[in-house]
C-alpha cells in the first residue's frame, strides 16, 4: 500500500452508505450517534497506526475467478453505490480447503478463521482508497456501524441534548502543595534594580476647603488638559532577541496601591430633562406685569442693535484659527504635497513615443505643448528608418479645459528634442530636430481657435488644411527649415532665444537691438557646436545664381503653409558657428544644454508678454520678412552684456566658456576662446544647466546621479553638491516662486523637491508620479493663487499637477535667506580652498627640509686612532667629575682618589 493513501479517512462507499440509513426514533437515534462517536475515535485511532489502514479491515485483491464464485463482480454485482456483500464464513473456508494456495483469502486464512460471526463483510473499494480493489471487515461492530450508520444529528437535537446532558459543575479551589519550584521561578525572574518614580498630587494649601467653583472647558485643549501619549515603534531600532531565561507563575505578583483621585480623560457628554415650565395663569400674569414692559422698552434698542450686528458679522469666529484654515482647501496651506491637476495622453500620435520637451504658452493661460519623439536608440533608428517616414513627427498643444483631444498639431519634418515660444511674440516657435535642422513656425492664424471656447473662427478656417466636419485637431505646417548642409550634423539638444536688448554680430560682439524684438537664437548639439540664428533677412548676403533660382521657386507658398518665414526657407544658415575646444589636448568638448546670463527673464513677465502681445496683435503683428539685419556702424556696441556662458557636455563636464571669437596669433583668423573654468562633477551627462530665476549669479546642474549649485566667479567648483542617488536623475527645473526650491525627476518616476531652507542632504519630500522614468519638468504660475507643474514621462503621457500653497508661497525673507546661505557656502569653500593651499605649502616646505638634511654634506670620517684618543679623554674626564662628586659628599677619601689613578 502507498503512503500517499494511509492517511485518508474510511472509504467513500461507506460514508455514502452511512448518509443513506436513517433511524426510527430518538432514543434509537441517540444510541446509534454515541456508537458512531465512538466508531469514528475508534477509526481516527486506527488510521494513524503504522499499517496504513484501520485495524479492523484487510485489503485484499479478488481475481476474475474469485469474483464469480463468489457472485461479486465489479460494477455488476458490487457498484459504487452498492460496495457492500455478505460472505458466509463455511463458504470461504470451504474455497480455501478446494484451492489452497490459489484461494485469494488465503493470505488472511488465520483471520477469517477466528472471526466470530458467520458472515463476513466484503466492500468493494472502486477508488483503491486503501489500495486494492476489495477489503474485508474483521470484526462485527465495524461491521454493524457499515451496514447501519446512525441518523445524521440535526441542530435541534444537538441543542436538546446539550441542554438535556450538560451540567455545570462548579471548580473547587485545591490548596497549593509547593514542590520547590518557585525557587527556580525566582531565580530567573527579572527584578527592578531601579526604584519607581512616586508623585503625589495635591491641591494648594490655600485652597483646602474653599469654595468649588466650575466654568466652561473646553476638551480639545492640550493645555492642563489630557494628553495621551501612545506608544509607537521606533523604526531607528529593532532588537531581535535570539534566546532568553524567563521565569513565571500562573498567577501574576499582586500590588496595592493607592491614589486621591480616579484620573480619567475628559469627554463631551450631556443630560436629557425635561424643562420646567410657567403654569398658564403665570404666563398672563407675568406678559401683563409693568416689570416686563418697562424692561422689553429700555433692552429693546440695544436688542436691534445686537441683531443687526449679527447680520453684519459672526462675533463667534475664532480670527486666529480662521487665519490658518482659510486655505486650508485643495492646494491649500494644510497640503504639501503634489495634486494631480490633469492627464494627457494621444493614444493616437503618441503611442510608444516619449516626450522629450514642454513648454507652456507665454500669452494664454492653460495651453501647454509638448513634443514627441521615438524611443529609439541609433542603430534601431537606422534600421528601421523606413517605417519612420510613414509616423509623422508632431508637436502637441494641449488645453487644460480638454484632456482629450489636442488644440493644435505642428508638423515637425523629425522628432523634436527641444522648442521654445518666442518671448516677443509668442505665435513664433523655433524647434531643434535630431537630424540637426532649425525649424520655425507661425500659429498667429490660429490666435482665435486657441482663445475661443467652441467651434473654429473664420480666420484659421482658410488656413488649415482640415475639413470643417472633421474632429482632429487642425495640423500646422512649419514656415521655414534650416539648411541641412549649413547646420548641425547630431541632434540639437538645447535651444534658446536671445533676449530683445541686443543682438551680436558674426563676430560674436553684442550690439543694440533697434527692432525691439527677438530676433537670435543660439542652439548646440553633440558635434562640438553651439550655433547662432538670425531669422531676418539679410539683402547684404551675396547670392548665388543656384541660390536665386531657389529662391524664386520659393515664391508660390503652399496652401496653409504661412509666408513668414519664406526668405530662410532650407537657406538658412547660421550667423555664428563656435566651439568649445579642450585646453590640454586636441579636440573639442561636445555640449549637451547651456545657460546664457542675458537670456535670463524673470518669472513674471508673463503678464508683461501678455500685454505685449496685444498690442502687437492691435498694430497688426510683425513682417519678419521686411527685417533687416541692422549694420554695426549704425548702433553701438554694449560693453555691459557678459557674452559668457555655462555648458554641459555628454561626458559630465561644466564649461564657462566666451561666444566671441578670438583672433589666432599665427594666422590671424577668428577662432573660438578656450574655456576658462572645467570641472568634472557628474558621472553621467548634463541634462540640466539653468540659472536661479530669483539669483542670476547661482545655477543648477544635474546629471548622472547627482546635482549641484554653482556660483558664476568662483573658479574652485560647486558651493554644494549633493550624495549620489539609488536612482539617476532625469529632469529638473527651479521653483518660479520660491527661490529655495527646485523639482528633480528621476527614472523610476518619483519627484524630489529639494527645499535649501529645510534640508540641505536629502530631499524635503519624494512623491510619485509616473510608472515611468520622468523625463521633462516645467512649472509655470497661473495665478498668485495657483502654480502648476508639468511632468512628462517615457511613456508619452502628461501629467500637470498642482503645486501646494508651502511650496509656492514664500516666506517674508525668503530670497536673502537662500543667499545668506549660499554665501555662507562661498565662504566656506575659499577658506577650504585657502586651508588647501596652506597644506600644500607646509608639505612643499617639509618635503624641501628633508631634502636639505638629505644633501648636507657629511662630516670627514676619523680614523680608528682618532676615536680611541676621543673616547680616551671623555673617560677621563668622566672619572675626575665622579672623584669630585664623591670627594665633596664626603664618601671617597683624597689618599683613595690616588690609590684609584695608580
Amino acid at each position: 500500500m502507498s503512503t500517499r493513501d494511509s492517511s485518508r479517512s474510511p472509504s467513500r462507499a461507506s460514508r455514502a452508505s452511512s448518509r443513506g440509513s436513517k433511524g426510527k426514533d430518538k432514543k434509537t437515534g441517540s444510541t446509534k450517534r454515541k456508537a458512531k462517536h465512538s466508531a469514528k475515535k475508534h477509526e481516527d485511532s486506527a488510521a494513524s497506526t503504522s499499517s496504513g489502514h484501520p485495524e479492523y479491515i484487510v485489503p485484499l485483491v479478488l481475481t476474475s475467478k474469485t469474483q464469480e464464485i463468489f457472485s461479486c463482480r465489479t460494477d455488476e454485482d458490487v457498484t459504487y453505490e452498492n460496495p457492500f456483500k455478505l460472505l458466509k464464513k463455511e463458504d470461504v473456508l470451504s474455497d480455501l480447503k478446494n484451492r489452497a494456495a490459489v484461494s485469494d483469502f488465503s493470505p488472511f486464512k488465520s483471520i477469517i478463521t477466528e472471526y466470530p460471526g458467520e458472515e463476513l463483510l466484503l466492500v468493494f473499494d472502486r477508488d483503491f482508497i486503501y489500495g486494492q480493489n476489495f477489503y474485508l471487515v474483521v470484526t462485527e461492530e465495524a461491521k454493524e456501524s457499515m451496514l447501519q450508520p446512525p441518523e445524521p444529528i440535526t441542530d435541534e437535537e444537538e441543542k436538546d441534548e446539550d441542554f438535556e446532558d450538560f451540567t455545570y459543575v462548579p471548580p473547587v479551589p485545591r490548596p497549593w502543595i509547593s514542590l520547590g519550584s518557585e525557587l527556580e521561578v525566582e531565580e530567573e525572574m527579572v527584578e527592578e534594580s531601579q526604584t519607581k518614580i512616586k508623585f503625589m498630587i495635591s491641591r494648594v494649601h490655600r485652597e483646602f476647603g474653599s469654595r468649588v467653583t466650575f466654568s466652561d472647558y473646553n476638551a480639545s485643549d492640550v493645555k492642563d488638559g489630557y494628553m495621551e501619549c501612545a506608544s509607537y515603534q521606533d523604526k531607528r531600532f529593532n532588537v531581535k532577541p535570539k534566546e532568553r531565561d524567563t521565569g513565571i507563575q500562573v498567577v501574576p505578583l499582586l500590588q496595592e496601591q493607592s491614589t486621591q483621585t480616579k484620573w480619567t480623560y475628559p469627554r463631551n457628554a450631556c443630560t436629557q430633562y425635561v424643562p420646567r415650565e410657567f403654569t398658564e395663569e403665570q404666563k398672563r400674569e407675568c406678559l401683563s406685569s409693568k416689570s416686563l414692559k418697562d424692561f422689553i422698552n429700555s433692552v429693546s434698542l440695544r436688542l436691534e442693535m445686537a441683531l443687526q450686528q449679527n447680520e453684519i458679522l459672526n462675533a463667534f469666529v475664532d480670527d486666529w484659527k480662521a487665519l490658518c484654515e482659510q486655505e486650508s482647501t485643495f492646494g491649500g496651506k494644510s497640503d504639501s504635497h503634489l495634486k494631480e491637476y490633469q492627464s494627457f495622453t494621444d493614444h493616437r500620435f503618441g503611442k510608444e513615443k516619449t516626450i522629450s520637451c514642454i513648454s507652456w504658452h507665454p500669452a494664454l493661460h492653460g495651453l501647454v505643448a509638448v513634443s514627441l519623439a521615438e524611443r529609439l536608440s541609433l542603430e534601431d533608428r537606422v534600421n528601421i528608418s523606413s517605417k519612420l517616414i510613414l509616423k509623422p513627427s508632431l508637436i502637441l498643444i494641449w488645453s487644460l479645459n480638454d484632456p482629450i483631444h489636442p488644440q493644435l498639431m505642428l508638423e515637425c519634418p523629425d522628432d523634436i528634442y527641444c522648442f521654445q515660444f518666442s518671448p516677443s511674440d509668442p505665435n513664433i516657435i523655433a524647434g531643434g530636430c535630431i537630424n540637426g535642422q532649425v525649424v520655425l513656425w507661425d500659429i498667429s492664424a490660429y490666435y482665435e481657435l486657441l482663445t475661443a471656447k467652441n467651434g473654429v473662427t473664420k480666420n484659421t478656417s482658410k488656413t488649415t488644411l482640415e475639413p470643417k466636419a472633421s474632429n482632429d485637431p487642425p495640423l500646422v505646417r512649419y514656415c521655414a527649415v534650416s539648411s541641412i548642409e549649413h547646420g548641425h550634423r547630431e541632434v540639437i539638444t538645447d535651444i534658446h532665444w536671445l533676449p530683445d536688448l541686443f543682438e551680436i554680430t558674426r563676430a560674436g560682439y553684442p550690439y543694440e537691438n533697434k527692432s525691439g524684438y527677438c530676433v537670435q537664437l543660439v542652439t548646440c548639439s553633440p558635434d562640438c557646436s553651439v550655433m547662432f540664428w538670425d531669422i531676418r533677412s539679410n539683402k547684404l548676403n551675396t547670392q548665388t545664381p543656384a541660390s536665386k533660382k531657389q529662391e524664386e521657386n520659393q515664391r508660390d507658398v503652399p496652401f496653409g503653409v504661412p509666408d513668414t518665414f519664406k526668405h530662410l526657407d532650407l537657406v538658412w544658415r547660421p550667423l555664428l558657428k563656435t566651439s568649445i575646444p579642450k585646453t590640454d589636448a586636441g579636440g573639442e568638448f561636445s555640449p549637451i544644454k547651456i545657460s546664457l546670463r542675458e537670456e535670463h527673464h524673470s518669472c513674471r513677465t508673463a503678464d508683461k508678454l501678455q500685454t505685449q502681445v496685444k498690442e502687437e496683435k492691435s498694430g497688426g503683428g510683425i513682417h519678419y520678412s521686411g527685417l533687416r539685419a541692422t549694420s554695426a556702424k549704425n548702433t553701438k556696441m554694449l560693453e555691459d552684456i557678459n557674452t559668457s556662458y555655462f555648458a554641459g557636455t555628454e561626458d559630465g563636464e561644466l564649461l564657462y566658456t566666451d561666444w566671441k571669437m578670438e583672433k589666432d596669433g599665427d594666422s590671424g583668423r577668428l577662432i573660438s576662446a578656450k574655456p576658462t573654468q572645467r570641472h568634472v562633477v557628474h558621472d553621467g551627462l548634463v541634462h540640466t544647466v539653468q540659472r536661479s530665476p530669483f539669483l542670476k549669479d547661482f545655477l543648477l546642474t544635474v546629471g548622472g546621479w547627482n546635482f549641484a549649485i554653482w556660483k558664476e566667479g568662483v573658479t574652485s567648483g560647486p558651493i554644494l553638491q549633493s550624495c549620489c542617488t539609488q536612482q539617476r536623475y532625469t529632469a529638473a527645473h527651479w521653483s518660479l516662486s520660491r527661490p529655495g526650491v527646485f523639482f528633480i525627476g528621476k527614472e523610476d518616476g518619483n519627484v524630489d523637491i529639494w527645499d535649501l531652507l529645510e534640508k540641505t542632504h536629502e530631499p524635503s519630500q519624494t512623491q510619485n508620479i509616473s510608472a515611468a522614468a520622468v523625463t521633462y519638468i516645467k512649472p509655470w504660475i497661473v495665478s498668485a493663487r495657483q502654480h502648476l507643474l508639468a511632468v512628462a514621462d517615457d511613456s508619452g503621457s502628461l501629467h500637470v499637477l498642482e503645486i501646494p500653497w508651502t511650496l509656492h508661497h514664500p516666506s517674508a525673507n525668503e530670497s536673502s535667506g537662500v543667499l545668506h546661505y549660499l554665501d555662507r557656502e562661498v565662504s566656506h569653500l575659499e577658506y577650504y580652498e585657502q586651508r588647501k593651499t596652506f597644506r600644500a605649502a607646509e608639505k612643499r616646505a617639509l618635503e624641501l627640509k628633508d631634502h636639505r638634511t638629505k644633501t648636507e654634506t657629511t662630516p670627514p670620517v676619523k680614523s680608528k686612532e682618532q676615536l680611541e684618543e676621543e673616547i680616551s679623554r671623555e673617560y677621563t674626564a668622566y672619572l675626575a667629575l665622579e672623584n669630585a662628586v664623591l670627594t665633596g659628599l664626603g664618601i671617597r677619601k683624597e689618599n683613595e682618589e690616588l690609590t684609584v689613578k695608580t
